[in-house]
């Protein structure tokens, strides 16, 4: 039987079949006309990705020692590490909604074209991520030491989310951008949901292919965070892989859902900072623990999840027992 990290390939094909026939689902079927979101389809949406990645989390809990005997941990240590991935993933993901907010409203996008720019968003970093998870597990595998350079990288990103809390963004200042635009012309106005026209003849951009270029940049640059983020967890490369799948799946949904509360949420950066350096820290001690001081127990994959679900749950508690002074975001 033909394995890729241990795992059947049938296995590894059957849920990219999934992702695509989901993906198909949702832009060919349930989203072919542009249309505005509203609350209720936002909601029914998370719902149903949430379901789902719960349902692939029990899956593992029941079938893991038979798709992947030989795997290092036990059904209800996949379990845990999937559900904690999938956890940080799905929380580091929030810190993207407040990017689309902001990329949103600086190309004043209409509410309608929005899903079209964010699903094509999703499939681009559905890509990218799947190259920096393969290559992030080959380090790791390779090159040990690497995880206390990832641990000390998530630290100081950690400290300096908070740093950063409050600052405004230029998309027409990224060089990518501005490279983009000397190359090609980019239609002053929206053209429908085109990402491309041509105007005698000639290709031209649009400014929703320009959103979508600057969203796929921002989510190279969050995937740098979130992938060493998901390693200091689990270094199998399946449930990294899976349950970044599912955080993705599900932040299209997500964004409609929450985007207009997305202010009620003011701590929830600090508490996002405050796990970026825990699990920093957790990838530092994993090193020590495997290399330098082998007699140090193994940190449980259960306390990780409690710590990240406490951080979390205390963020999100001290938003809403002191809330905002400044009003909310608002989808423009």
């Amino acid at each position: 039987m033909i394995e890729l990290a241990g795992i059947p390939l049938w296995i590894w094909g059957s849920f990219l079949g999934f992702v695509f026939v989901m993906l198909a689902l949702d832009l060919g079927v349930f989203h072919r006309e542009a249309h505005v979101i509203n609350i209720r389809e936002a909601l029914t949406w998370s719902a149903v990705w949430i379901a789902l990645a719960l349902v692939f989390n029990a899956g593992i809990f029941a079938f893991w020692d038979q798709i992947y005997p030989d795997s290092a941990y036990t059904p209800k240590e996949a379990g845990l590490a999937f559900l904690a991935g999938y956890l940080i993933e799905k929380a580091l993901s929030v810190d993207n909604i407040f990017v689309f907010l902001m990329v949103f409203a600086y190309f004043k996008v209409p509410q309608k074209y929005q899903h079209r720019v964010l699903f094509y968003g999703i499939v681009g970093a559905l890509v990218f991520r799947s190259i920096f998870i393969a290559v992030g597990a080959t380090i790791l595998e390779r090159f040990m030491w690497t995880m206390i350079l990832f641990g000390a990288f998530l630290i100081i990103t950690g400290i300096k989310m908070v740093k950063m809390k409050d600052k405004q963004m230029n998309p027409d200042n990224n060089p990518v951008i501005r490279a983009f635009r000397k190359l090609m012309p980019v239609t002053p106005g929206y053209e429908g949901q085109k990402f491309f026209t041509r105007i005698d003849g000639k290709l031209w951009a649009t400014p929703l292919f320009i959103t979508l270029l600057f969203i796929e940049l921002t989510d190279v640059i969050f995937a740098v965070d979130s992938i060493p983020a998901i390693f200091a967890i689990t270094t199998d490369p399946f449930i990294v892989f899976t349950s970044n799948v599912f955080a993705i799946l599900g932040l299209r949904a997500l964004f409609f859902a929450l985007a207009g509360l997305m202010n009620l949420f003011h701590y929830l950066s600090y508490g996002l900072a405050a796990i970026l350096v825990f699990v920093g820290g957790k990838m530092i001690y994993a090193y020590l623990e495997k290399v330098v001081v082998p007699e140090w127990s193994k940190f449980p994959i259960a306390w990780s999840l409690i710590i990240i679900a406490a951080i979390l749950g205390a963020s999100v508690y001290a938003s809403l027992r002191w809330p905002p002074k400044q009003p909310a975001h608002a989808i423009p």
